[in-house]
């Protein structure tokens, strides 16, 4: 007697932190239409945002100005930045499919070494953007990253101890 495994048909999960109802009304004009651009964005459940982690042993304020400038250079919305006391910036940017390769070398040309979940996630980004541009280059792609940045010395053990 064999069995045989039928899958379950799948199903959309609904994430508890994204709004799934109408958007909030403000009385400010400009702001209602932002809000109805987020809740567009939402509805869609952006497939593409990833959290990524990395070490840099740039100094935080430089790295913070390198990345805004290289993301929006390339064309790509920052939507925080920070640097905190301990060393930790944290960056939220967000920017359209086709661009994902500039992206995706800004970072590594402006020292961050990506953990290697993060390298996979970026890769197959590129490559699912690269096999199906024609619909998924205006799809917009969300990042929002943590970089540990240490001192060069530190830095360079750490480099060391993985090789």
């Amino acid at each position: 007697m064999s069995h045989e495994i039928v899958p379950k048909p799948a199903s959309l999960v609904r994430l508890p932190h994204r709004r799934h109802g109408r958007a909030a009304d403000s009385d400010i004009p400009a702001m209602a239409h932002i809000t109805q651009l987020d809740h567009r964005r939402d509805v869609g459940l952006m497939p593409w945002a990833m959290q990524l982690y990395a070490v840099s042993s740039e100094d935080p304020d430089r790295l913070v100005q390198t990345l805004t400038g290289a993301i929006l250079g390339c064309g790509g919305w920052v939507l925080s930045r920070g640097a905190s006391d301990s060393g930790a910036v944290n960056l939220l940017f967000e920017f359209e499919r086709r661009i994902c390769v500039d992206i995706y070398s800004v970072l590594i040309a402006a020292g961050l070494d990506l953990s290697q979940s993060g390298h996979v996630r970026f890769t197959e980004l590129c490559q699912c953007t690269a096999l199906n541009l024609k619909n998924s280059g205006r799809e917009v792609a969300s990042v929002d990253i943590e970089i540990q940045t240490l001192p060069p010395e530190t830095a360079a053990e750490e480099h060391y101890e993985y090789a």
